[in-house]
């Protein structure tokens, strides 16, 4: 395979053309670059940055066989590659001059990617996350369901601003930095009825859990936060469920999430509700 097998192109309509097909064939395992994709369509190609997003497509025999999809500031996105491939890759980018922060992928293709990198780059890479994937299969309500009830957020200054804070609050406890500014995401979690807020019988906001809007039948939940010291109270578990609950009935055929695989807690909660694993990831960080 030749590192030109590879079509990098900036133009996300040529792109979407040549691989929404693709990505839609395997809802859950490329939930990331379908949601991504979905959010660069909708709020434009610039939302993640200012650099331009960079998208490549292994295309053999008229059949797309890998896509990546780069969003600077952001890690690399790729569907699953064989060594032969993600080397193909690597060698492109590096070639054309494109410089990556890292890189995100089911487990095998991105160690395959950092160490295809390293090798074509120089770049040191060391792992910085190991994630599982996970899809809802029966929902199970987690007992005993605390007091008070679920409340969706709406466009009201108090709503809004909440949600800024627990973002960056949750980016904060999970060592990520807010690359997106957080009025921004809250603005576009509103708009769709994304985001859930778990409130106390006295309409005090305990706990938030967020969903992605549907795309290729799938929709993903992307945080779930309570501040530290309402933690162990069950206000995490009963909002997930409720979200997943509504995203369900919303008619998503794949509700699905990821977790740190160096939390127990967050893995032992999502299993209690019904999620079942389906696949691991990792991140690879590089450095120059």
């Amino acid at each position: 395979m030749r590192p030109d097998d590879w079509n990098l192109t900036h133009d996300l309509d040529a792109f979407l053309r040549r691989a929404s097909d693709f990505l839609a064939s395997r809802p859950a395992l490329h939930t990331v670059p379908l949601t991504v994709l979905e959010n660069l369509r909708d709020r434009g190609v610039n939302v993640y940055g200012e650099e331009a997003p960079v998208f490549g497509v292994l295309e053999r025999g008229g059949a797309v066989e890998a896509v990546s999809l780069h969003t600077p500031p952001y890690w690399i996105n790729l569907t699953s590659l064989t060594g032969e491939q993600a080397d193909a890759l690597a060698a492109r980018l590096a070639s054309a001059g494109h410089r990556l922060p890292g890189v995100t992928a089911d487990r095998a293709t991105a160690d395959a990617f950092a160490a295809a990198w390293k090798r074509h780059t120089g770049a040191g890479a060391d792992l910085w996350k190991e994630q599982r994937l996970y899809r809802l299969d029966e929902l199970t309500v987690p007992q005993p369901v605390p007091e008070g009830a679920p409340r969706i957020a709406t466009a009201t200054a108090t709503d809004r601003a909440r949600l800024m804070s627990w973002y960056e609050e949750f980016g904060e406890s999970i060592g990520e930095r807010q690359l997106q500014d957080a009025g921004a995401l809250a603005d576009a979690r509103i708009a769709h009825g994304g985001a859930l807020f778990w409130e106390t019988p006295d309409g005090t906001p305990v706990s938030l859990a967020v969903v992605t809007p549907e795309v290729a039948g799938q929709v993903r939940v992307t945080t779930v936060y309570t501040p530290a010291p309402l933690r162990g109270r069950g206000y995490a578990g009963a909002a997930t469920a409720e979200i997943s609950r509504a995203a369900r009935a919303a008619g998503a055929r794949e509700v699905l999430l990821f977790t740190d695989l160096a939390n127990p807690t967050s893995n032992g909660l999502y299993q209690r509700i019904g999620y079942r694993p389906v696949a691991d990831f990792t991140v690879h960080r590089f450095e120059e």
